[in-house]
């Protein structure tokens, strides 16, 4: 017997889910928010940039890769490479938040685990507003690079996660994320203090290379309320299949490099 509340059907992103944000949630308007998100991402940006961590990370970077090619004869970074830190666009987080609130929502139509993810509180939910990407060379260097971020964090008494992903979809990277506390102006325009991630990518320069292909299919599965059932591992004629299992071989490729110039020294 399916019960009621499995029933009620769950909001697409875009005019479904700013109708529920409006019906559940008493947000009118989102434009005063996307406004306001838009400061607070610039204000973090701006005092991370000071920050003893980010300061401490590009002077080691150098350092990270002179020690890497004394060890593999290689460099660990591209030439002249240097990362930005960047916010992530309202349009792109609005839908983390559906996908918090809404699809990856076990508990629906009733709150997340997680509690709702709301203006009141998506500052310190959402784990990716401010991040950065660093690329490397080879394989190796992305476990050899987070634990040397890990080790920074450490000297600055900075919590700490570190994931390395691999998705179905062919995407492969390490994702960092260590939080800190900032100042940020409230919609009422007073201050408040928030603990807010910082998230530190990771990833190879052949994955990056093939990024954005994988990211437009990734994206618009994800985006989907998508059914079980539907399998693109099994639709050969698919987009999806040929650009997914590329990353999956691009990776395989990727080992082999790195085993294959172990076996030189």
């Amino acid at each position: 017997m399916v019960s009621k509340d499995s029933a009620i059907k769950k909001p697409e992103m875009g005019a479904e889910y700013k109708n529920w944000l409006k019906k559940e949630h008493s947000i009118i308007t989102l434009h005063p928010l996307k406004t306001h998100y838009e400061v607070v991402g610039d204000k973090i940006k701006r005092d991370l940039e000071q920050s003893t961590l980010w300061k401490d990370l590009l002077k080691s970077l150098p350092d990270y890769n002179e020690e890497y090619r004394v060890k593999h004869d290689y460099e660990l970074l591209l030439p002249g490479f240097s990362p930005n830190i960047v916010i992530k666009p309202f349009q792109s987080f609005l839908r983390k938040t559906h996908r918090k609130n809404i699809k990856e929502n076990k508990n629906w139509p009733r709150v997340p685990q997680s509690g709702w993810v709301l203006p009141h509180n998506w500052f310190s939910q959402i784990n990716d507003i401010v991040r950065t990407l660093i690329i490397v060379k080879y394989l190796d260097g992305v476990t050899f690079l987070v634990n040397k971020i890990d080790s920074l964090c450490k000297q600055s008494q900075l919590g700490f996660e570190a994931s390395l992903e691999a998705r179905p979809e062919g995407y492969y990277a390490a994702h960092l994320y260590t939080r800190m506390n900032f100042e940020i102006p409230k919609v009422s325009w007073e201050t408040e203090r928030v603990d807010v991630f910082f998230e530190i990518q990771v990833t190879t320069q052949l994955q990056e290379n093939i990024r954005n292909l994988l990211h437009k299919y990734y994206k618009e599965r994800r985006n989907r309320l998508t059914s079980e059932a539907e399998k693109w591992e099994w639709d050969y004629k698919s987009d999806e299949f040929a650009a997914n299992y590329l990353g999956h071989i691009l990776h395989y490729l990727e080992g082999m490099i790195v085993e294959i110039r172990g076996r030189r020294k």
